[in-house]
């Protein structure tokens, strides 16, 4: 199957105008002085680049992946040409990078990005959107899984509120894997801005519409997740994207025990209950969190391995790993989703309306072969439910270092009520019996047999000799 990609970006400086007013004297601003604007060009590529836009892939991404077509087009006399690379490719794992520009642009009369692509044969875009900038990426949009075809198709990616565009630098972005292992080719043609007019019935949700409920503690800070905006399309077509914390207006019912910012970061305060909601242009959205506050957090046992014997997958005490994701969202059966936490400078994983999910690391995977030993902390919030099974799985992705590539081996640690106490972490040391070990790719989390089981915290995941 394939999974969404996450990025993590570096950040670069932003530069902007600077204006200086000399308060020397006493005086006042005419009636008739115009303040500094920024251009509001909707061109992005139009048979070359507008003024500005730089091509930056991502780090682990295909380098060379774009080129300029001239045999290629929709209309005109070139196209953009995005190269994926085949698994296991020595250029890259992945085709993905943002084109963005020097001086932002006004994009506040427009309300969506659109564009013409083809592609050499049919596929699924992981990611494709716009406000990636290498910095804040505020107002960032994602338009996930965009089926593609062999034939031009125009595609419209809505703007969720674009009164918030008033300097927009992130043109563009987007980030591809291979397909079935295999790479190929797409086209994109006559990418810009336009009014399209007939979008209706926006329909914005936090938490993906859902009202969740979740433990917090003193000292927790956790994210607003599940952020998207949906309209109904001229097509008839509901269409979701998924959009930046930026674009809404949060709201704590109790802001002494919560508070939560502009970038959707919630942060308790103390012991009680609050409600966080949102509302996206006026419009209040779907879904909520609600931080029950009882106290301090018990930290996961601190490990004491040598750094030297342990390959780190998730740990603040070492140093971990290039991972890919911690939950890549496995379409379309997979409901679990996070509510990760950061408490004292102690990052920790939660999972909530759990039914399966996976770590994975494949660039590069892991060689255990000198550190055959698997380590996790798990914490179970409330009472046990007798009839909790949880089933971790360790799956090595044999010679060709794919997953799914035919050769892959997996070990499964079968898990019942009796290896946890509520409210309590439950450390495991289990030996790793697979008969290769070398390419270690992927831990999967899984409720089986009717398990109840919906949320939990994971700590401390790593290899150790």
């Amino acid at each position: 199957m394939k999974n969404e990609k996450k990025m993590y970006l570096r950040s670069i400086p932003f530069l902007g105008f600077i204006f200086m007013i000399s308060i020397s004297c006493d005086r006042t601003l005419s009636d008739e002085v115009e303040f500094a604007t920024f251009p509001n060009n909707a061109e992005v590529y139009i048979d070359g680049f507008s003024a500005g836009l730089q091509y930056f892939p991502f780090e682990g991404s295909k380098f060379d992946a774009f080129s300029v077509d001239t045999n290629v087009k929709y209309s005109g006399t070139n196209s953009m040409r995005l190269d994926v690379p085949n698994v296991g490719d020595p250029s890259g794992a992945y085709s993905g990078a943002i084109f963005p520009v020097e001086v932002g642009r006004n994009l506040t009369e427009y309300d969506a990005l659109t564009f013409w692509a083809k592609a050499s044969q049919a596929g699924t875009i992981n990611e494709i959107g716009l406000g990636n900038d290498f910095g804040e990426n505020k107002y960032a949009v994602t338009r996930t899984n965009m089926r593609i075809s062999t034939n031009w198709k125009k595609y419209i990616i809505p703007i969720p509120n674009p009164e918030k565009l008033t300097r927009e630098k992130g043109m563009f972005w987007y980030a591809e894997g291979p397909e079935n292992n295999d790479g190929y080719t797409f086209w994109i043609d006559e990418l810009k801005y336009e009014k399209v007019g007939t979008f209706a019935q926006p329909r914005p949700a936090i938490q993906n519409g859902v009202d969740l409920v979740s433990e917090a503690f003193l000292g927790d800070q956790t994210m607003v997740t599940g952020l998207t905006q949906t309209f109904n399309m001229e097509s008839g077509i509901n269409e979701t994207v998924s959009a930046a914390p930026s674009y809404f207006d949060f709201n704590s019912s109790n802001v002494d025990v919560a508070q939560v910012s502009e970038l959707g970061v919630v942060t308790i305060l103390s012991v009680g209950t609050a409600k966080i909601t949102a509302s996206l242009g006026g419009i209040p959205a779907a879904g909520s969190l609600t931080v029950n506050v009882n106290g301090s957090f018990d930290f996961a046992p601190q490990p004491t391995r040598n750094p030297a014997d342990v390959i780190s997958i998730f740990s603040d005490v070492y140093t971990n790993i290039n991972v890919d994701f911690y939950n890549g969202y496995w379409q379309p059966f997979q409901t679990t989703e996070s509510a990760d936490f950061f408490i004292d400078g102690d990052n920790i994983l939660n999972y909530t309306n759990f039914n399966f999910v996976g770590n994975q690391f494949s660039n590069p995977t892991v060689d255990a072969t000198e550190k055959p030993n698997f380590h996790v902390d798990l914490y179970i919030p409330g009472e046990i439910n007798p009839a909790v099974n949880l089933l971790i799985t360790l799956k090595d992705f044999g010679a060709d270092g794919a997953d799914g590539g035919g050769d892959d081996e997996i070990q499964q640690i079968f898990f019942e009520s009796s290896d946890f106490v509520g409210n309590e972490w439950s450390s495991f040391d289990i030996p790793v019996t697979l008969t290769n070990k070398s390419r270690i790719g992927q831990i999967i989390y899984e409720n089986i047999n009717g398990s109840p089981l919906s949320n939990f915290y994971v700590d401390n995941i790593y290899f150790f000799k």
